[in-house]
């Protein structure tokens, strides 16, 4: 060993030794890693069982000033102990953890006349804990549901013409049951001289007071009502096998005024429905149909009624309103696909189990695809409407860039992850893309069943064995992946397991447009955009020119850039939705003035604004306008038109 050797090691000998010698000390002074805190016992698993007693259920619905309803409830209870009650948190048809809890307010609760503190639980915050005392038969429950009074604050309910109630709103129910088994006793005050429609079936009236009959806390929630001012019925079916209404409310009496031709397309709805499935699933049917400015749009389904609310001009612009018209189609089509035939994940036996969405492309993309075929086949949109509204989704999801990295089936967990909110980059971003590029699987799916079986048959055949079963049964029948392969199957045998997940899973490149292809026609682009797709324009407040400069412009705030393409020219170019057109190629901004530009096919140079900052940017594009449109593959007979048309 070297001298310095020998030093190095004398020295590492007296620091290991100071060292040992400290140790208990440090160890003294150690701090202990933190440790989780235990979670309190979770919320009781829901059981099938009855409920003690049926709930009581008053909303006075009068305060339309300052859209608030006020709720008293009465919650029976077996005897003393800790009571859980729950505000519906997991909502069908919204697919998502969307119960709007941040509305409650003045919630307090009493027992004999003695008022009981309530806690929230501090894991699950739609969730209140209450001890029932001694003696005690019943809780007394008070609150107040504080609705939207703008757009800000979220999906408006209530006008001087008009009262919307979704009884989710304003309901508590116990924890630990099935909610099919709490029964539920229930009235509504509404505003003087208001008109009502809803699912609920009426007991009797008391005045301005409607009681309604006794039915389970799950039928209630899927009973909203809507209720006007302005008021008009239509039974859509008579004689038939059930009643059909459309109950239409509006802003005006004059937004009232219907055709008879109009009203016929709607009466077709029923039929043609009816020609589709072989089988209905209600003893009634209630399209709670509101054309308002005021109250806020809708599209949401139930099992025997629907909540679709629309524009002013739905019926007295007939001819600039077909992009709004396969809404009742497609709600309409909710009572065989989602609500009476529905995801076996997406099931819950109460509103507050998460649910999963894997089979909403079968749930809301082939109702997408069965929306507008029967829109079509009814009159509510004509053959060649119908063909332009696939023109403008099969260009939409052919510029979809994000399905590189995000796979159709991925976007099921949309409603979940995002909640639907606004998104900055849409096309790259992909959301709850299982609703049209969906319709364009099942368009897919048709094609290919009409080819493999000489035309034979179609997927018309796959809805009427798939959801025709079980005719006038109100009792949800869930269903599986496998379950829908079987049935494809069982219509024309394929590797339709094979056949769907390629599409699920796959990401492209481009839509799955085979289907058109099939059906007779192909995807171009030309210089003018067809009737339909300037009126979609008009609905969305938009100039649309994503095919072309690959971005939209706000007409309700000009010059706003609505949308950027993601990948597009006006997104090479540096353009945001959050930028603003001050002007082009020098002149102010104005829709004509951006047209212009684009006919001229000449790089265009914008002005823009974005948070005070302004700054110029030229998009080299130089193509023209473009604007999708199907074309006819040669002169015969096409499976599409086929498919578009009504049956006998």
């Amino acid at each position: 060993m070297t001298r310095k050797l020998a030093r190095l090691c004398g020295a590492a000998s007296l620091v290991l030794t100071a060292a040992l010698a400290a140790a208990p000390a440090l160890a003294a002074d150690a701090q202990a890693q933190p440790q989780p805190v235990p979670y309190p016992a979770p919320i009781p698993t829901p059981r099938d069982t009855p409920y003690v007693g049926p709930l009581t259920l008053d909303v006075d619905a009068t305060d339309q000033a300052h859209a608030i309803y006020a709720v008293h409830e009465t919650v029976p209870v077996a005897g003393p102990g800790d009571v859980i009650l729950l505000f519906p948190k997991w909502l069908p048809g919204t697919h998502s953890p969307t119960g709007s809890i941040d509305k409650l307010a003045g919630l307090k609760i009493y027992a004999g006349g003695q008022r009981l503190e309530w806690r929230r639980d501090p894991v699950d915050d739609y969730a209140f804990h209450v001890t029932a005392p001694a003696g005690a038969k019943a809780l007394d429950v008070r609150f107040q549901f504080l609705g939207a009074t703008s757009a800000r604050d979220g999906h408006l309910q209530v006008s001087p013409q008009m009262v919307e109630i979704e009884w989710n709103d304003v309901a508590l129910y116990p924890a630990g049951y099935f909610t099919r088994d709490i029964p539920v006793e229930t009235s509504v005050t509404l505003p003087q001289g208001f008109q009502f429609a809803t699912a609920l079936e009426t007991d009797h009236t008391d005045g301005a007071t409607v009681h309604f009959k006794t039915t389970s806390f799950n039928t209630l929630v899927d009973s909203p009502l809507m209720a006007g001012l302005y008021f008009k019925r239509y039974d859509l079916d008579p004689g038939g096998p059930a009643r059909v209404t459309l109950n239409v409310m509006a802003d005006h009496p004059g937004d009232l005024a219907a055709t008879d031709e109009e009203i016929q397309a709607h009466k077709n709805l029923v039929s043609q429905a009816y020609k589709l499935y072989g089988s209905h699933h209600y003893d009634h049917y209630d399209f709670l149909f509101w054309l308002s400015d005021r109250i806020g749009g809708q599209g949401l389904e139930h099992h025997q009624s629907s909540e679709d609310g629309t524009g002013t001009n739905y019926f007295t612009d007939w001819a600039h309103s077909a992009p709004e018209r396969d809404l009742l189609a497609h709600e309409y089509t909710h009572s065989w696909n989602g609500k009476f035939r529905r995801p076996a994940d997406l099931w819950t036996p109460n509103f507050d189990v998460p649910m999963r969405n894997s089979l909403l492309w079968v749930y809301e993309g082939q109702t997408q695809y069965w929306g507008y075929v029967l829109a079509a086949r009814s009159g509510l949109i004509s053959r060649e409407q119908a063909i332009d509204a696939i023109a403008a989704t099969a260009a939409v999801y052919d510029h979809q860039v994000g399905r590189d990295w995000k796979a159709l089936q991925d976007t099921t967990n949309d409603p979940i992850t995002t909640e639907r909110r606004p998104l900055s980059w849409r096309s790259y971003e992909r959301s709850e893309d299982y609703y049209s590029e969906g319709q364009l699987i099942w368009l897919d799916a048709d094609t290919l069943i009409r080819k493999l079986s000489d035309g034979k048959r179609s997927l018309d055949d796959f809805a009427r064995t798939f959801f025709g079963v079980h005719n006038g049964s109100f009792i949800t029948d869930p269903y599986t992946f496998d379950d829908v392969v079987a049935a494809l199957n069982k219509v024309q045998p394929y590797d339709w397991a094979h056949f769907l997940r390629e599409r699920l899973d796959g990401h492209g490149p481009g839509a799955p447009l085979d289907g058109l292809a099939r059906g007779g026609y192909r995807l171009v682009y030309t210089d003018a955009p067809t009737p339909y797709f300037k009126d979609a324009e008009a609905r969305r407040h938009i100039v649309d020119d994503t095919f072309s400069l690959g971005l939209a412009v706000s007409t309700e705030t000009p010059g706003q850039v609505a949308s950027v393409l993601w990948d597009g020219p006006a997104f090479k170019a540096g353009l945001t939705d959050g930028d603003k057109i001050v002007a082009i190629n020098g002149e102010a901004y104005s829709a004509e003035t951006l047209a212009k530009a684009i006919k001229a096919k000449a790089p265009v140079t914008l002005m823009l604004e974005n948070r005070k900052e302004v700054r110029s940017v030229t998009i080299p594009y130089t193509d023209g306008p473009r604007y999708p449109h199907l074309e006819k593959i040669g002169s015969g007979p096409a499976s599409l038109d086929a498919i578009l048309a009504p049956r006998g």
